[in-house]
């Protein structure tokens, strides 16, 4: 009697690892977005901002005329409270 030995065989593929379509898709993401990363850095380098202004400057600026105002329309008893306590009065 005859027996019959059968060998387990393991099929591996011979191709590069470039030649498969899942690699690419997984390498694909992350690569894009570097790609955008750089070109976010060129533009933000290569075009000034013109927006840029010292707004916060000019913010306090309108607050000390707008106090100034306010201030100059407060009752004198008020206005009296204000210079000994250093409170702001509230305007009605």
């Amino acid at each position: 009697m005859e027996k019959l030995e059968t060998k387990a065989t393991i099929k591996t593929d011979q191709n590069p690892w470039w030649k498969y379509g899942y690699v690419w898709l997984t390498i694909s993401g992350p690569l894009v977005v570097v790609i955008a990363g750089f070109i976010t850095l060129y533009l933000a380098l290569s075009i000034p901002d013109p927006a840029v202004e010292d707004y916060y400057r000019k913010g306090i600026e309108i607050n000390k005329t707008l106090d100034a105002e306010r201030d100059g329309l407060a009752p004198a008893l008020q206005a009296r409270n204000h210079a000994a306590t250093g409170l702001k009065p509230i305007a009605p």
